[in-house]
């Protein structure tokens, strides 16, 4: 009888030890399964969170962590969100990554995470005006330049309108923009806007004439009378519906050059707008149109003519690296921005070796 408890305290000290070695919560050993990483998407409704999870999921293997990755239902479900991040840290996670549907109404929650030693990545749009020391990196495309570069291959294909239009009537070149609040998002349309402006009014045969902008307060420029109006659209509640309202209001417009959607929401908004015009007004012989982002319908109206291109992001590096600087910022390793980049795509590469990777059906 002795020797077979001796043989059951013997194995149950064994397993002890090694139930020990294996529990080691946010140790600097990154084969550690245990180390964990709550990842606070946006959302679910976009082909583009998908992509996330990918790479999320990606890093989750490679490092061999635990990754739990969550998003409401809508970006507009701002306390739904504010519930997730608070879930999140009462898990007493290693580290979080974070895309803020709105800043101001999580600071408390932040703050709590902060208190708690919990180290948090900001990813895509990241977290702006967190409170100081809250952000230890981020993981994102610099949208600025993004919507820039869109503006930049949209200006190649209307310049030959804008010179027309300086000693002709009004154009109009249009943009549809998902809302004004999220930082990735105003940032492509600051960026499209404001490099389309300077493209324009840099023009010599354009006169030195200025270009104004109209149409919501947070882009307008206060100019008046301008040969060219940039007109930046914006709907009133983050429905398919009101977007493609907006996008269709721009299309009815017979000055109308050219037309940005600065995400994978306005495009699809543009294309649904324009399949409900007769004969459509989209096409390299009529509006030229530019989005952002991928999935299948944008990709389709690139491939088929509809859209003249887009820029996207690599939304599976942007999970990919949210998750690797979680980790490392748990391990108390020093962490730095990652600009995940961005590319143009048309008819010509979208399935060519370098693009292909970076889009999401």
């Amino acid at each position: 009888m002795k020797r077979i408890l001796s043989v059951i305290l013997a194995s149950v000290m064994a397993l002890t030890l090694l139930a020990g070695c294996g529990n080691n919560g946010g140790s600097n050993n990154g084969g550690d399964a245990t180390m964990s990483v709550e990842v606070i998407a946006k959302g679910f409704q976009h082909d583009f969170w998908k992509a996330v999870k990918t790479g999320a999921d990606n890093a989750a293997a490679e490092l061999n962590v635990k990754v739990n990755f969550v998003g409401p239902e809508g970006e507009g479900a701002v306390a739904s969100q504010v519930e997730m991040l608070n879930n999140a840290i009462n898990k007493k996670p290693n580290a979080i990554a974070l895309a803020a549907l709105d800043t101001s109404a999580a600071v408390d929650s932040i703050k709590n995470a902060m208190s708690a030693n919990i180290p948090i990545i900001g990813f895509d749009s990241g977290v702006p005006d967190a409170p100081e020391g809250a952000i230890y990196a981020n993981a994102a495309t610099d949208n600025l330049k993004a919507g820039e570069l869109a503006a930049e291959k949209a200006f190649e294909a209307i310049k030959d309108k804008v010179v027309a239009a300086a000693s002709g009537d009004v154009a109009r070149i249009g943009v549809v923009a998902q809302e004004a609040n999220s930082q990735s998002i105003t940032q492509r349309t600051k960026g499209f806007v404001d490099k389309m402006v300077e493209l324009i009014e840099a023009l010599p045969e354009y006169g030195a004439g200025k270009v104004s902008v109209i149409g919501h307060d947070k882009f307008s420029n206060g100019v008046a009378d301008a040969k060219i109006v940039l007109e930046v659209r914006i709907p009133a509640e983050i429905t398919d519906a009101a977007a493609k309202t907006e996008a269709q209001a721009l299309l009815n417009k017979d000055d109308l050059i050219c037309i940005y959607g600065s995400n994978e929401f306005a495009a699809k908004a543009i294309i649904n707008a324009n399949d409900a015009i007769s004969g459509g007004r989209l096409g390299a012989d009529k509006v030229i149109a530019v989005g952002f982002d991928s999935g299948a319908l944008q990709i389709d109206a690139i491939k088929t003519g509809v859209f003249y291109g887009a820029v996207t992001q690599d939304p599976v590096s942007i999970g990919y690296n949210a998750v690797k600087l979680a980790v490392e910022a748990a391990q108390g390793k020093e962490v730095a921005d990652v600009d995940t980049g961005a590319q143009w795509y048309n008819a010509e590469n979208v399935e060519s070796a370098e693009i292909a990777p970076l889009l999401y059906q």
